[in-house]
């Protein structure tokens, strides 16, 4: 598949979850963006903004199978990965799968569990793989994760450890829709007995693959791959920041912007690419230090600083 047909599937797959999500393109863009560069997602919002609608209808239009893990405080690990189950017919122990079997893996309000549950979900979200009792089984391909967490309420809750954090290529927020789309909202409510929105599939499943693969194509001048480096580090750099931007990050926001050159119909890299993924793909990766926390500073404000202070390299597309 070539860039500009894995262009009109991306165009396809969100006017489809478009016409039933009432989000801002811009968010919907971003989670595609997690989807093509073989990430996962963090949605962080409260309640009822619509998060476990937009996870199914871009599995739905994708093509893939959907899976949903609701994360409660009493959730166990066998919950999430499978266990093995006694067959009294043949006398032996046979593996059961559990929900994370699924292309698509909605990890519902996922900082309700606690740590030894979240880990379950580290060894899958890394290496596409779960390991119960000694035994390794491959989970299917592709494989997402679109977890969800509620940043208002924190009282039962357990924050992500950083190592889980990393594994989510960007953190993105869906945000309150605007009157018209509230109105909307109200519209479809007013008739209890139409169906829920729903999204046929766009995209065969086994296409998925390739438009990831048009990735390895896209080309990126030099000059931009030196502002992707120098932009992770220059989150070190700064005295609000106790860890920056791992080279792990940093290898994802090289990869998020080359997805991103993708949904926006080009085989080339802008800076303005990497200026609109760097955000999502960073701010969740920064750990602050006890004074800027205290003082309110925001990790969104820091990326934002480090965008203004890194230079902008002058590229002209080939």
């Amino acid at each position: 598949m070539n860039q500009p047909t894995a262009t009109d599937r991306c165009e396809r797959v969100l006017d489809a979850v478009g016409g039933a999500v009432i989000a801002d393109r811009e968010f919907l863009e971003t989670v595609l963006t997690g989807v093509l560069a073989r990430g996962h997602v963090l949605l962080e919002d409260v309640p009822g903004t619509g998060k476990t609608l937009t996870a199914r209808s871009f599995a739905d239009a994708l093509g893939l199978s959907f899976s949903r893990i609701q994360f409660t405080p009493d959730l166990l690990p066998a919950d999430i990965t499978g266990s093995n189950v006694y067959n009294e017919g043949t006398g032996d122990f046979e593996f059961s799968p559990g929900p994370v079997f699924a292309n698509v893996v909605l990890a519902d309000e996922i900082n309700r569990a606690p740590p030894k549950t979240q880990a379950a979900l580290l060894e899958a979200m890394g290496e596409g793989q779960v390991t119960v009792d000694g035994r390794t089984h491959a989970l299917p391909d592709p494989f997402f994760v679109l977890a969800t967490q509620n940043p208002v309420e924190q009282e039962g809750t357990f924050g992500l450890p950083e190592a889980q954090r990393d594994r989510f290529i960007v953190k993105t927020a869906m945000g309150y829709p605007d009157f018209d789309g509230e109105r909307e909202l109200i519209d479809r409510r007013a008739d209890r007995t139409a169906k829920a929105p729903s999204v046929g599939a766009v995209v065969e499943g086994d296409e998925v693959a390739e438009m990831q693969r048009t990735l390895e194509a896209v080309r990126v001048d030099g000059k931009i791959r030196d502002y992707v480096v120098a932009l992770g580090r220059a989150t070190r750099d700064d005295d609000r920041v106790d860890v920056g931007v791992s080279p792990r990050g940093v290898q994802r926001l090289f990869e998020a912007a080359r997805a991103r050159a993708v949904v926006s119909g080009r085989d080339y890299v802008v800076p303005d690419d990497v200026k609109r993924v760097a955000e999502p793909t960073f701010t969740h990766r920064l750990v602050l230090t006890d004074e800027a926390s205290v003082r309110g500073t925001e990790r969104s404000d820091v990326v934002a600083d480090v965008l203004a202070r890194v230079e902008v390299p002058a590229v002209k597309p080939t």
